[in-house]
């Protein structure tokens, strides 16, 4: 389960103090996908970096199963970000020249794995994915939506039990998002993982569980299932 208890984080730019995540309180069990909508600029991304350990609070608490991700050790801190969380970030990031099922064990072999034991569980989920028949092809060789789903198969791989997924959808077409969508969903049943998936994609939004909107790094309130008038917003700003 991941918790949020409390969090602000702060940046200064040009001399002015930037509010990206400002008393932020959320809980995310296990087996449950949330979607974070919310303009560019609302926080979005550095909430989603906070969860992942990849920045630290000013204030307040991130914790996840219980362990305050503040008080983690090097080497805790290394383990949790490889073994417990499966990040997709905005650009796929692969490594150039390299196939993509060597490109999707990158993660397992960084934690330990066996290249054999990586191997299997990469090719797996390439299938997953759709691109087993690309499994040889370099980065140079796939498009921008193929280069995508490679990255999402090597954020999968290993079980994680926390989905961090930054618009995962944004380089691909309507019928390879909504399938992304439904698989990031299945995953988060399958493993009871806890998905919090960042998108300005309303279709993406609405598959899953919850829908929290974010605006001036805050949360706003909950929907109100039983009020339609509560629901969120569509949002205009596509960046």
């Amino acid at each position: 389960m991941l918790e949020l208890k409390q969090v602000v984080k702060h940046y200064h730019a040009g001399g002015e103090e930037v509010r990206a995540v400002d008393g932020v309180t959320l809980t995310l069990p296990g087996g449950q996908m949330l979607a974070l909508q919310g303009p560019s600029g609302s926080g979005k991304t550095t909430l989603l970096l906070l969860a992942a350990g990849a920045v630290s609070a000013d204030e307040g608490t991130v914790l996840f199963d219980g362990s305050d991700l503040a008080l983690m050790g090097t080497t805790e801190a290394a383990q949790y970000r490889l073994g417990s969380i499966g990040l997709v970030a905005q650009q796929a990031h692969l490594m150039p020249r390299v196939s993509a099922l060597e490109n999707a064990t990158t993660k397992l072999l960084l934690g330990g794995m066996s290249l054999h034991q990586a191997r299997s569980q990469a090719s797996h989920w390439l299938d997953r994915v759709g691109l087993s028949s690309h499994a040889n092809r370099t980065p140079e060789e796939l498009s921008a939506g193929e280069r995508q789903r490679v990255a999402i198969a090597r954020a999968l791989a290993g079980a994680p039990r926390l989905i961090l997924a930054d618009e995962p959808t944004a380089n691909l077409d309507s019928e390879r998002s909504r399938e992304i969508v439904s698989l990031l969903h299945s995953i988060s049943q399958e493993q009871s993982a806890s998905v919090l998936l960042v998108t300005h994609d309303a279709e993406a939004a609405a598959a899953a569980d919850r829908i929290r909107q974010l605006r001036d790094g805050q949360l706003l309130p909950e929907p109100d299932p039983d009020d339609p008038r509560s629901a969120p917003q569509p949002i205009s700003d596509s960046a």
